[in-house]
């Protein structure tokens, strides 16, 4: 610790690694609602957050734990999750009367076409207006869940997927609660 009275602690949230103050301060002068998509250890959560000077406003609260009231059966923290998690985010963004945002992953390394981008798309493909290079986003067939149907076939010894291998195919049933998502709104 410094001995100088100098020293200036920094704010908690800092210390604890929660909060990158330089990236939130770019992000809320863009004047945008903010498009924030966290990834848990069994959940994708994306929210759409509004600036007010006395405290953000969370216009829309999503996790992939919703989509288990839709008829979703795989994991909750897949890429098609993440994608269905962010379509619904922004449908219910779009209700909400928002137009455009801005994407907010945190502290999460932004690596292309990752869990990130799908949710990213799924909010695109709603109708939210967000600016996006296209290699960041994933192809159809990730979203769809294709990479995963096609390991859950191979019948390797462990297989963490075999709750999609007893069910019906992986894709048919992103299709439909991507649908009941559409309907909705």
């Amino acid at each position: 610790m410094a001995k100088k009275n100098t020293y200036k602690v920094q704010f908690r949230r800092r210390l604890e690694g929660k909060t990158n103050y330089k990236k939130r301060l770019a992000l809320l002068k863009s004047g945008l609602h903010r498009l924030v998509v966290r990834r848990t250890n069994k959940y994708v959560k994306a929210q759409v957050i509004g600036y007010d000077p006395k405290g953000d406003r969370t216009i829309v609260d999503v996790t992939s734990k919703q989509l288990e009231k839709l008829g979703w059966k795989a994991g909750t923290k897949s890429l098609p999750s993440a994608y269905l998690t962010g379509l619904l985010a922004g449908t219910k963004a779009k209700e909400a009367k928002v137009e455009k945002a801005i994407l907010d992953i945190g502290f999460a390394i932004p690596k292309r076409k990752g869990w990130w981008g799908a949710a990213l798309k799924g909010a695109i493909d709603s109708g939210l207006e967000i600016e996006a290079g296209e290699e960041a986003l994933p192809s159809e067939e990730r979203i769809m869940g294709k990479h995963i149907e096609e390991y859950s076939k191979t019948g390797a010894k462990g297989n963490m997927f075999s709750k999609v291998g007893q069910q019906a195919s992986l894709s048919k049933t992103f299709e439909e609660v991507k649908q009941k998502i559409l309907k909705a709104s």
